[in-house]
């Protein structure tokens, strides 16, 4: 009964998701023909909002797309990865042409590279005069086609930012030109890598030593994964690898979590306000969006604060916070605890009764902040107290 229930809910969840795509077909010159796409927008999408989006060009659309759709549905309900606009190439029989390169180098030609004009030079274009798309865009490709994306690559201006590699065929010297491309790319790249120990064997043996070959580089613009999985074949590969793929390329974008807050915040050696403003400017400057930092993500890198005792980066991302939220009690909370711990009680109790009198804020419970403010007040009626014993004495 419990099979048949989940069995149901997938199915609801696919054909809600394919219910959500829309068929376009774009007009080739360079094909002489029509190809047909299928799209889905993320749920957000506002064709009138300065918001963009990364763009995920799938090649095999016509039995890739839909796995990839759900892993990006599965991973931005969970903030996991921006909203994407996914684009699946419908290539059906023609994948084999599309797909043809050169015996020798492995880079496409004749029919091959008349298909990577068509992707660089008319459905790039089409899409960004369409969507609201970003600067960065993944290519994902299995297979014949996984082989036939590194072609993008070995050009001077990068029409991709991220590849997403599974159970690639190499061609010719790709194999052995990969690993010298991407040592001297001189533009930030992804690159992931997949195969499997039930995948067929002479492309296992050909991925395997590409991944030998690409774990000793050393360039520091490129973040290569590499995933090897154990039981999966040449085909049910795909989905395990494309959702390790978004999992590792969107890995900045994630909220803070545990494991960075320990192995990066903490040891961070500066201000936290620093290290946490520069981690957001990176999203931006990668994936060409605008990502807010938000009251609960501040709120633990003041715990991080606490813990080190960094009264400095406390009293920054107090400032930080009012800034960023300047309707909300958070960032003069922050400011009164500074002014508490150093000392200034009379200062810490107006901050904290400026506090109270603000907006609400999802991290800061005002009952504690009452708290406080008693606390801070009876430690200033205390100290004038002893200021006015110390003036009778004198």
């Amino acid at each position: 009964m419990k099979r048949t229930i989940s069995s149901l809910c997938l199915l609801f969840t696919i054909s809600a998701l394919i219910a959500q795509v829309s068929y376009k077909e774009i007009t080739s010159v360079k094909l002489n023909t029509h190809r047909k796409l299928k799209i889905k927008l993320p749920k957000d999408y506002d064709p009138s909002s300065e918001l963009k989006h990364p763009v995920i060009v799938v090649f095999d659309g016509d039995y890739l797309f839909e796995p990839v759709i759900g892993q990006v549905d599965f991973q931005t309900y969970f903030d996991d990865m921006p909203g994407s606009i996914v684009v699946g190439v419908v290539q059906g029989k023609e994948r084999f042409y599309d797909g043809y390169v050169d015996d020798v180098s492995g880079l496409p030609t004749e029919s091959g590279l008349r298909f990577h004009d068509f992707v660089k030079k008319e459905l790039l274009p089409y899409l960004d005069a369409n969507y609201k798309t970003s600067k960065f865009r993944v290519a994902v490709g299995h297979d014949l086609m996984g082989n036939y994306i590194n072609s993008f690559l070995f050009q001077e201006e990068q029409a991709f930012q991220a590849y997403v590699v599974i159970s690639p065929d190499y061609k010719g010297a790709i194999e052995s030109q990969l690993p010298e491309r991407l040592g001297y790319l001189q533009n930030q790249i992804f690159y992931y890598l997949a195969t499997s120990d039930k995948d067929v064997r002479y492309i296992r043996n050909s991925v395997e030593n590409t991944d030998e070959a690409l774990s000793s580089l050393e360039n520091q613009n490129l973040t290569y994964y590499f995933d090897n999985f154990k039981g999966e074949t040449h085909y049910t590969l795909v989905t395990s690898a494309i959702s390790r793929a978004f999992d590792k390329i969107f890995d900045i974008y994630k909220p803070l979590r545990e494991k960075e807050i320990e192995e990066k915040v903490l040891p961070y050696d500066g201000t936290l306000d620093k290290y946490i403003t520069d981690r957001y400017r990176r999203i931006e400057d990668l994936f060409g969006i605008e990502k807010p930092i938000t009251e609960e993500e501040l709120e633990k890198v003041v715990k991080v604060a606490e813990q080190r005792e960094d009264l400095e980066s406390l009293y920054k991302l107090g400032k930080l916070t009012q800034k960023l939220y300047p309707d909300s009690p958070q960032g003069t909370y922050y400011l009164a605890m500074h002014a508490d711990r150093v000392g200034k009680k009379k200062k810490a109790a107006k901050l904290y009764e400026a506090a109270l009198a603000m907006g609400d804020s999802p991290v800061i419970d005002k009952e504690f902040i009452m708290a406080m403010v008693e606390e801070t007040n009876l430690a200033t009626e205390d100290l004038e107290t002893e200021e006015e014993d110390e003036d009778e004495e004198n």
